[in-house]
């Protein structure tokens, strides 16, 4: 039987080999988050003028959105993200250059945000995208990365994250660097590179904490959760009121729309950066379980689609979206539990908020695409 040329193949063939696991494990978490946005922000919303629906609406409009975004990820595919990442990459940097000016919108001393009516559009989200991209585009081109070649992908690499940390945003700067990292190692990088590149990391971060490069608050909220009695209490109300809120669930918890930690806002950004407090306190142990365990098995199955890729431009893809899952997923849920220190870092799927959605759904349907065309 004649060999079957993939580019005539139709998109219903391709659509044969979905991994629905992946699938189903995105939109159950996804439907989670908006069921516990909901529930934190109903009783909250009369105070602030809005109806209690007001946010449940919204960020069921960033659901659909970011499940469009997903299906054009799996239409398109991947291997034409090679052209299309690189101009993607260029128009992330002009948006990230664009916020700094008075073009930008600032809120709580950062400057990161486009206010397109009541739509906020976040540049920095997109930004784990241009690294993803780019870095797979020059790191795909060689079986072992030579010094050169891995020069030129922190080059480019570095300048979203270098533009981020300047809005200030610490959480992403950190993401990105994590994505890089992990693209690397899938690349086959030298050893004793990534070696340097860690040494050289440490080495960074101490000469950032000492030497006033960070601000007095940042360096405050990056090592309070070290020694949370000796830090200002400003610094950890945030740490002492999330950890109440799940350590008060208990095995079952308070039950949906029930907790006092949530119902009278005493965990500040409790729909965004600290929605999992309210899966801990309303849902408890076993809910929280369940999503821990939902998150577990889309990264099993992101592995399993680096695995089963067809080349190495979509094992780089995947990889990056599986570093930046996974270290969201466990910086997020760590510190609220005081394991890690308190930055603002998003829960992909649940969290509040258009521009991370959008982000984390185009992730998986570049992964579905690529485990699609496997063969």
């Amino acid at each position: 039987m004649a060999k079957i040329d993939s580019r005539n193949k139709s998109l219903l063939y391709y659509l044969r080999h979905v991994d629905y696991l992946l699938l189903m494990s995105t939109i159950a978490l996804s439907l989670i988050g908006l069921v516990m946005v909901y529930s934190v922000t109903k009783a909250q919303a009369p105070y602030i003028g809005v109806s209690q629906d007001h946010y449940l609406i919204r960020q069921s409009i960033f659901l659909v959105m970011g499940i469009l975004v997903l299906l054009f990820f799996v239409v398109v595919d991947y291997r034409m993200l090679e052209v299309l990442g690189v101009i993607f990459y260029g128009f992330a940097v002009l948006m990230l250059l664009a916020v700094m000016t008075s073009v930008g919108s600032s809120a709580l001393g950062a400057q990161r945000w486009f206010q397109l009516g009541p739509i906020q559009l976040q540049p920095s989200e997109f930004a784990v995208l241009a690294v993803i991209f780019i870095v797979a585009f020059f790191a795909s081109k060689e079986e072992l990365i030579k010094l050169r070649t891995l020069v030129k992908i922190l080059l480019f690499a570095g300048i979203p994250v270098l533009l981020v940390y300047k809005q200030p945003d610490l959480g992403t700067a950190i993401i990105l660097g994590v994505t890089i990292f992990t693209m690397l190692i899938v690349a086959n990088t030298r050893g004793r590179h990534l070696f340097l590149m860690f040494a050289l990391l440490i080495v960074g971060v101490a000469i950032v904490l000492n030497l006033g490069i960070l601000k007095q608050y940042q360096v405050e909220r990056l090592t309070a959760f070290l020694h949370p009695k000796n830090a200002p209490p400003a610094t950890v109300y945030n740490l002492q009121q999330s950890e109440i809120a799940i350590g008060s669930g208990g095995a079952l918890g308070t039950g949906f729309g029930k907790g006092s930690q949530t119902n009278l806002a005493f965990v500040p950004e409790q729909q965004t950066d600290f929605i999992f407090t309210a899966v801990g306190e309303q849902l408890g142990f076993v809910g929280s379980a369940t999503v821990l365990g939902l998150f577990f098995i889309m990264c099993w199955r992101l592995i399993r689609a680096i695995s089963l890729s067809r080349d190495m431009y979509g094992k780089l893809l995947v990889a990056g979206g599986l570093g930046s899952i996974a270290f969201s997923v466990f910086q997020n849920t760590a510190m609220t539990v005081g394991l890690m220190p308190i930055t603002g870092i998003p829960l992909p799927f649940m969290s509040y908020g258009g521009s991370s959605a959008m982000v984390f759904f185009a992730i998986i349907g570049i992964a579905l695409n690529v485990e699609m065309r496997r063969k």
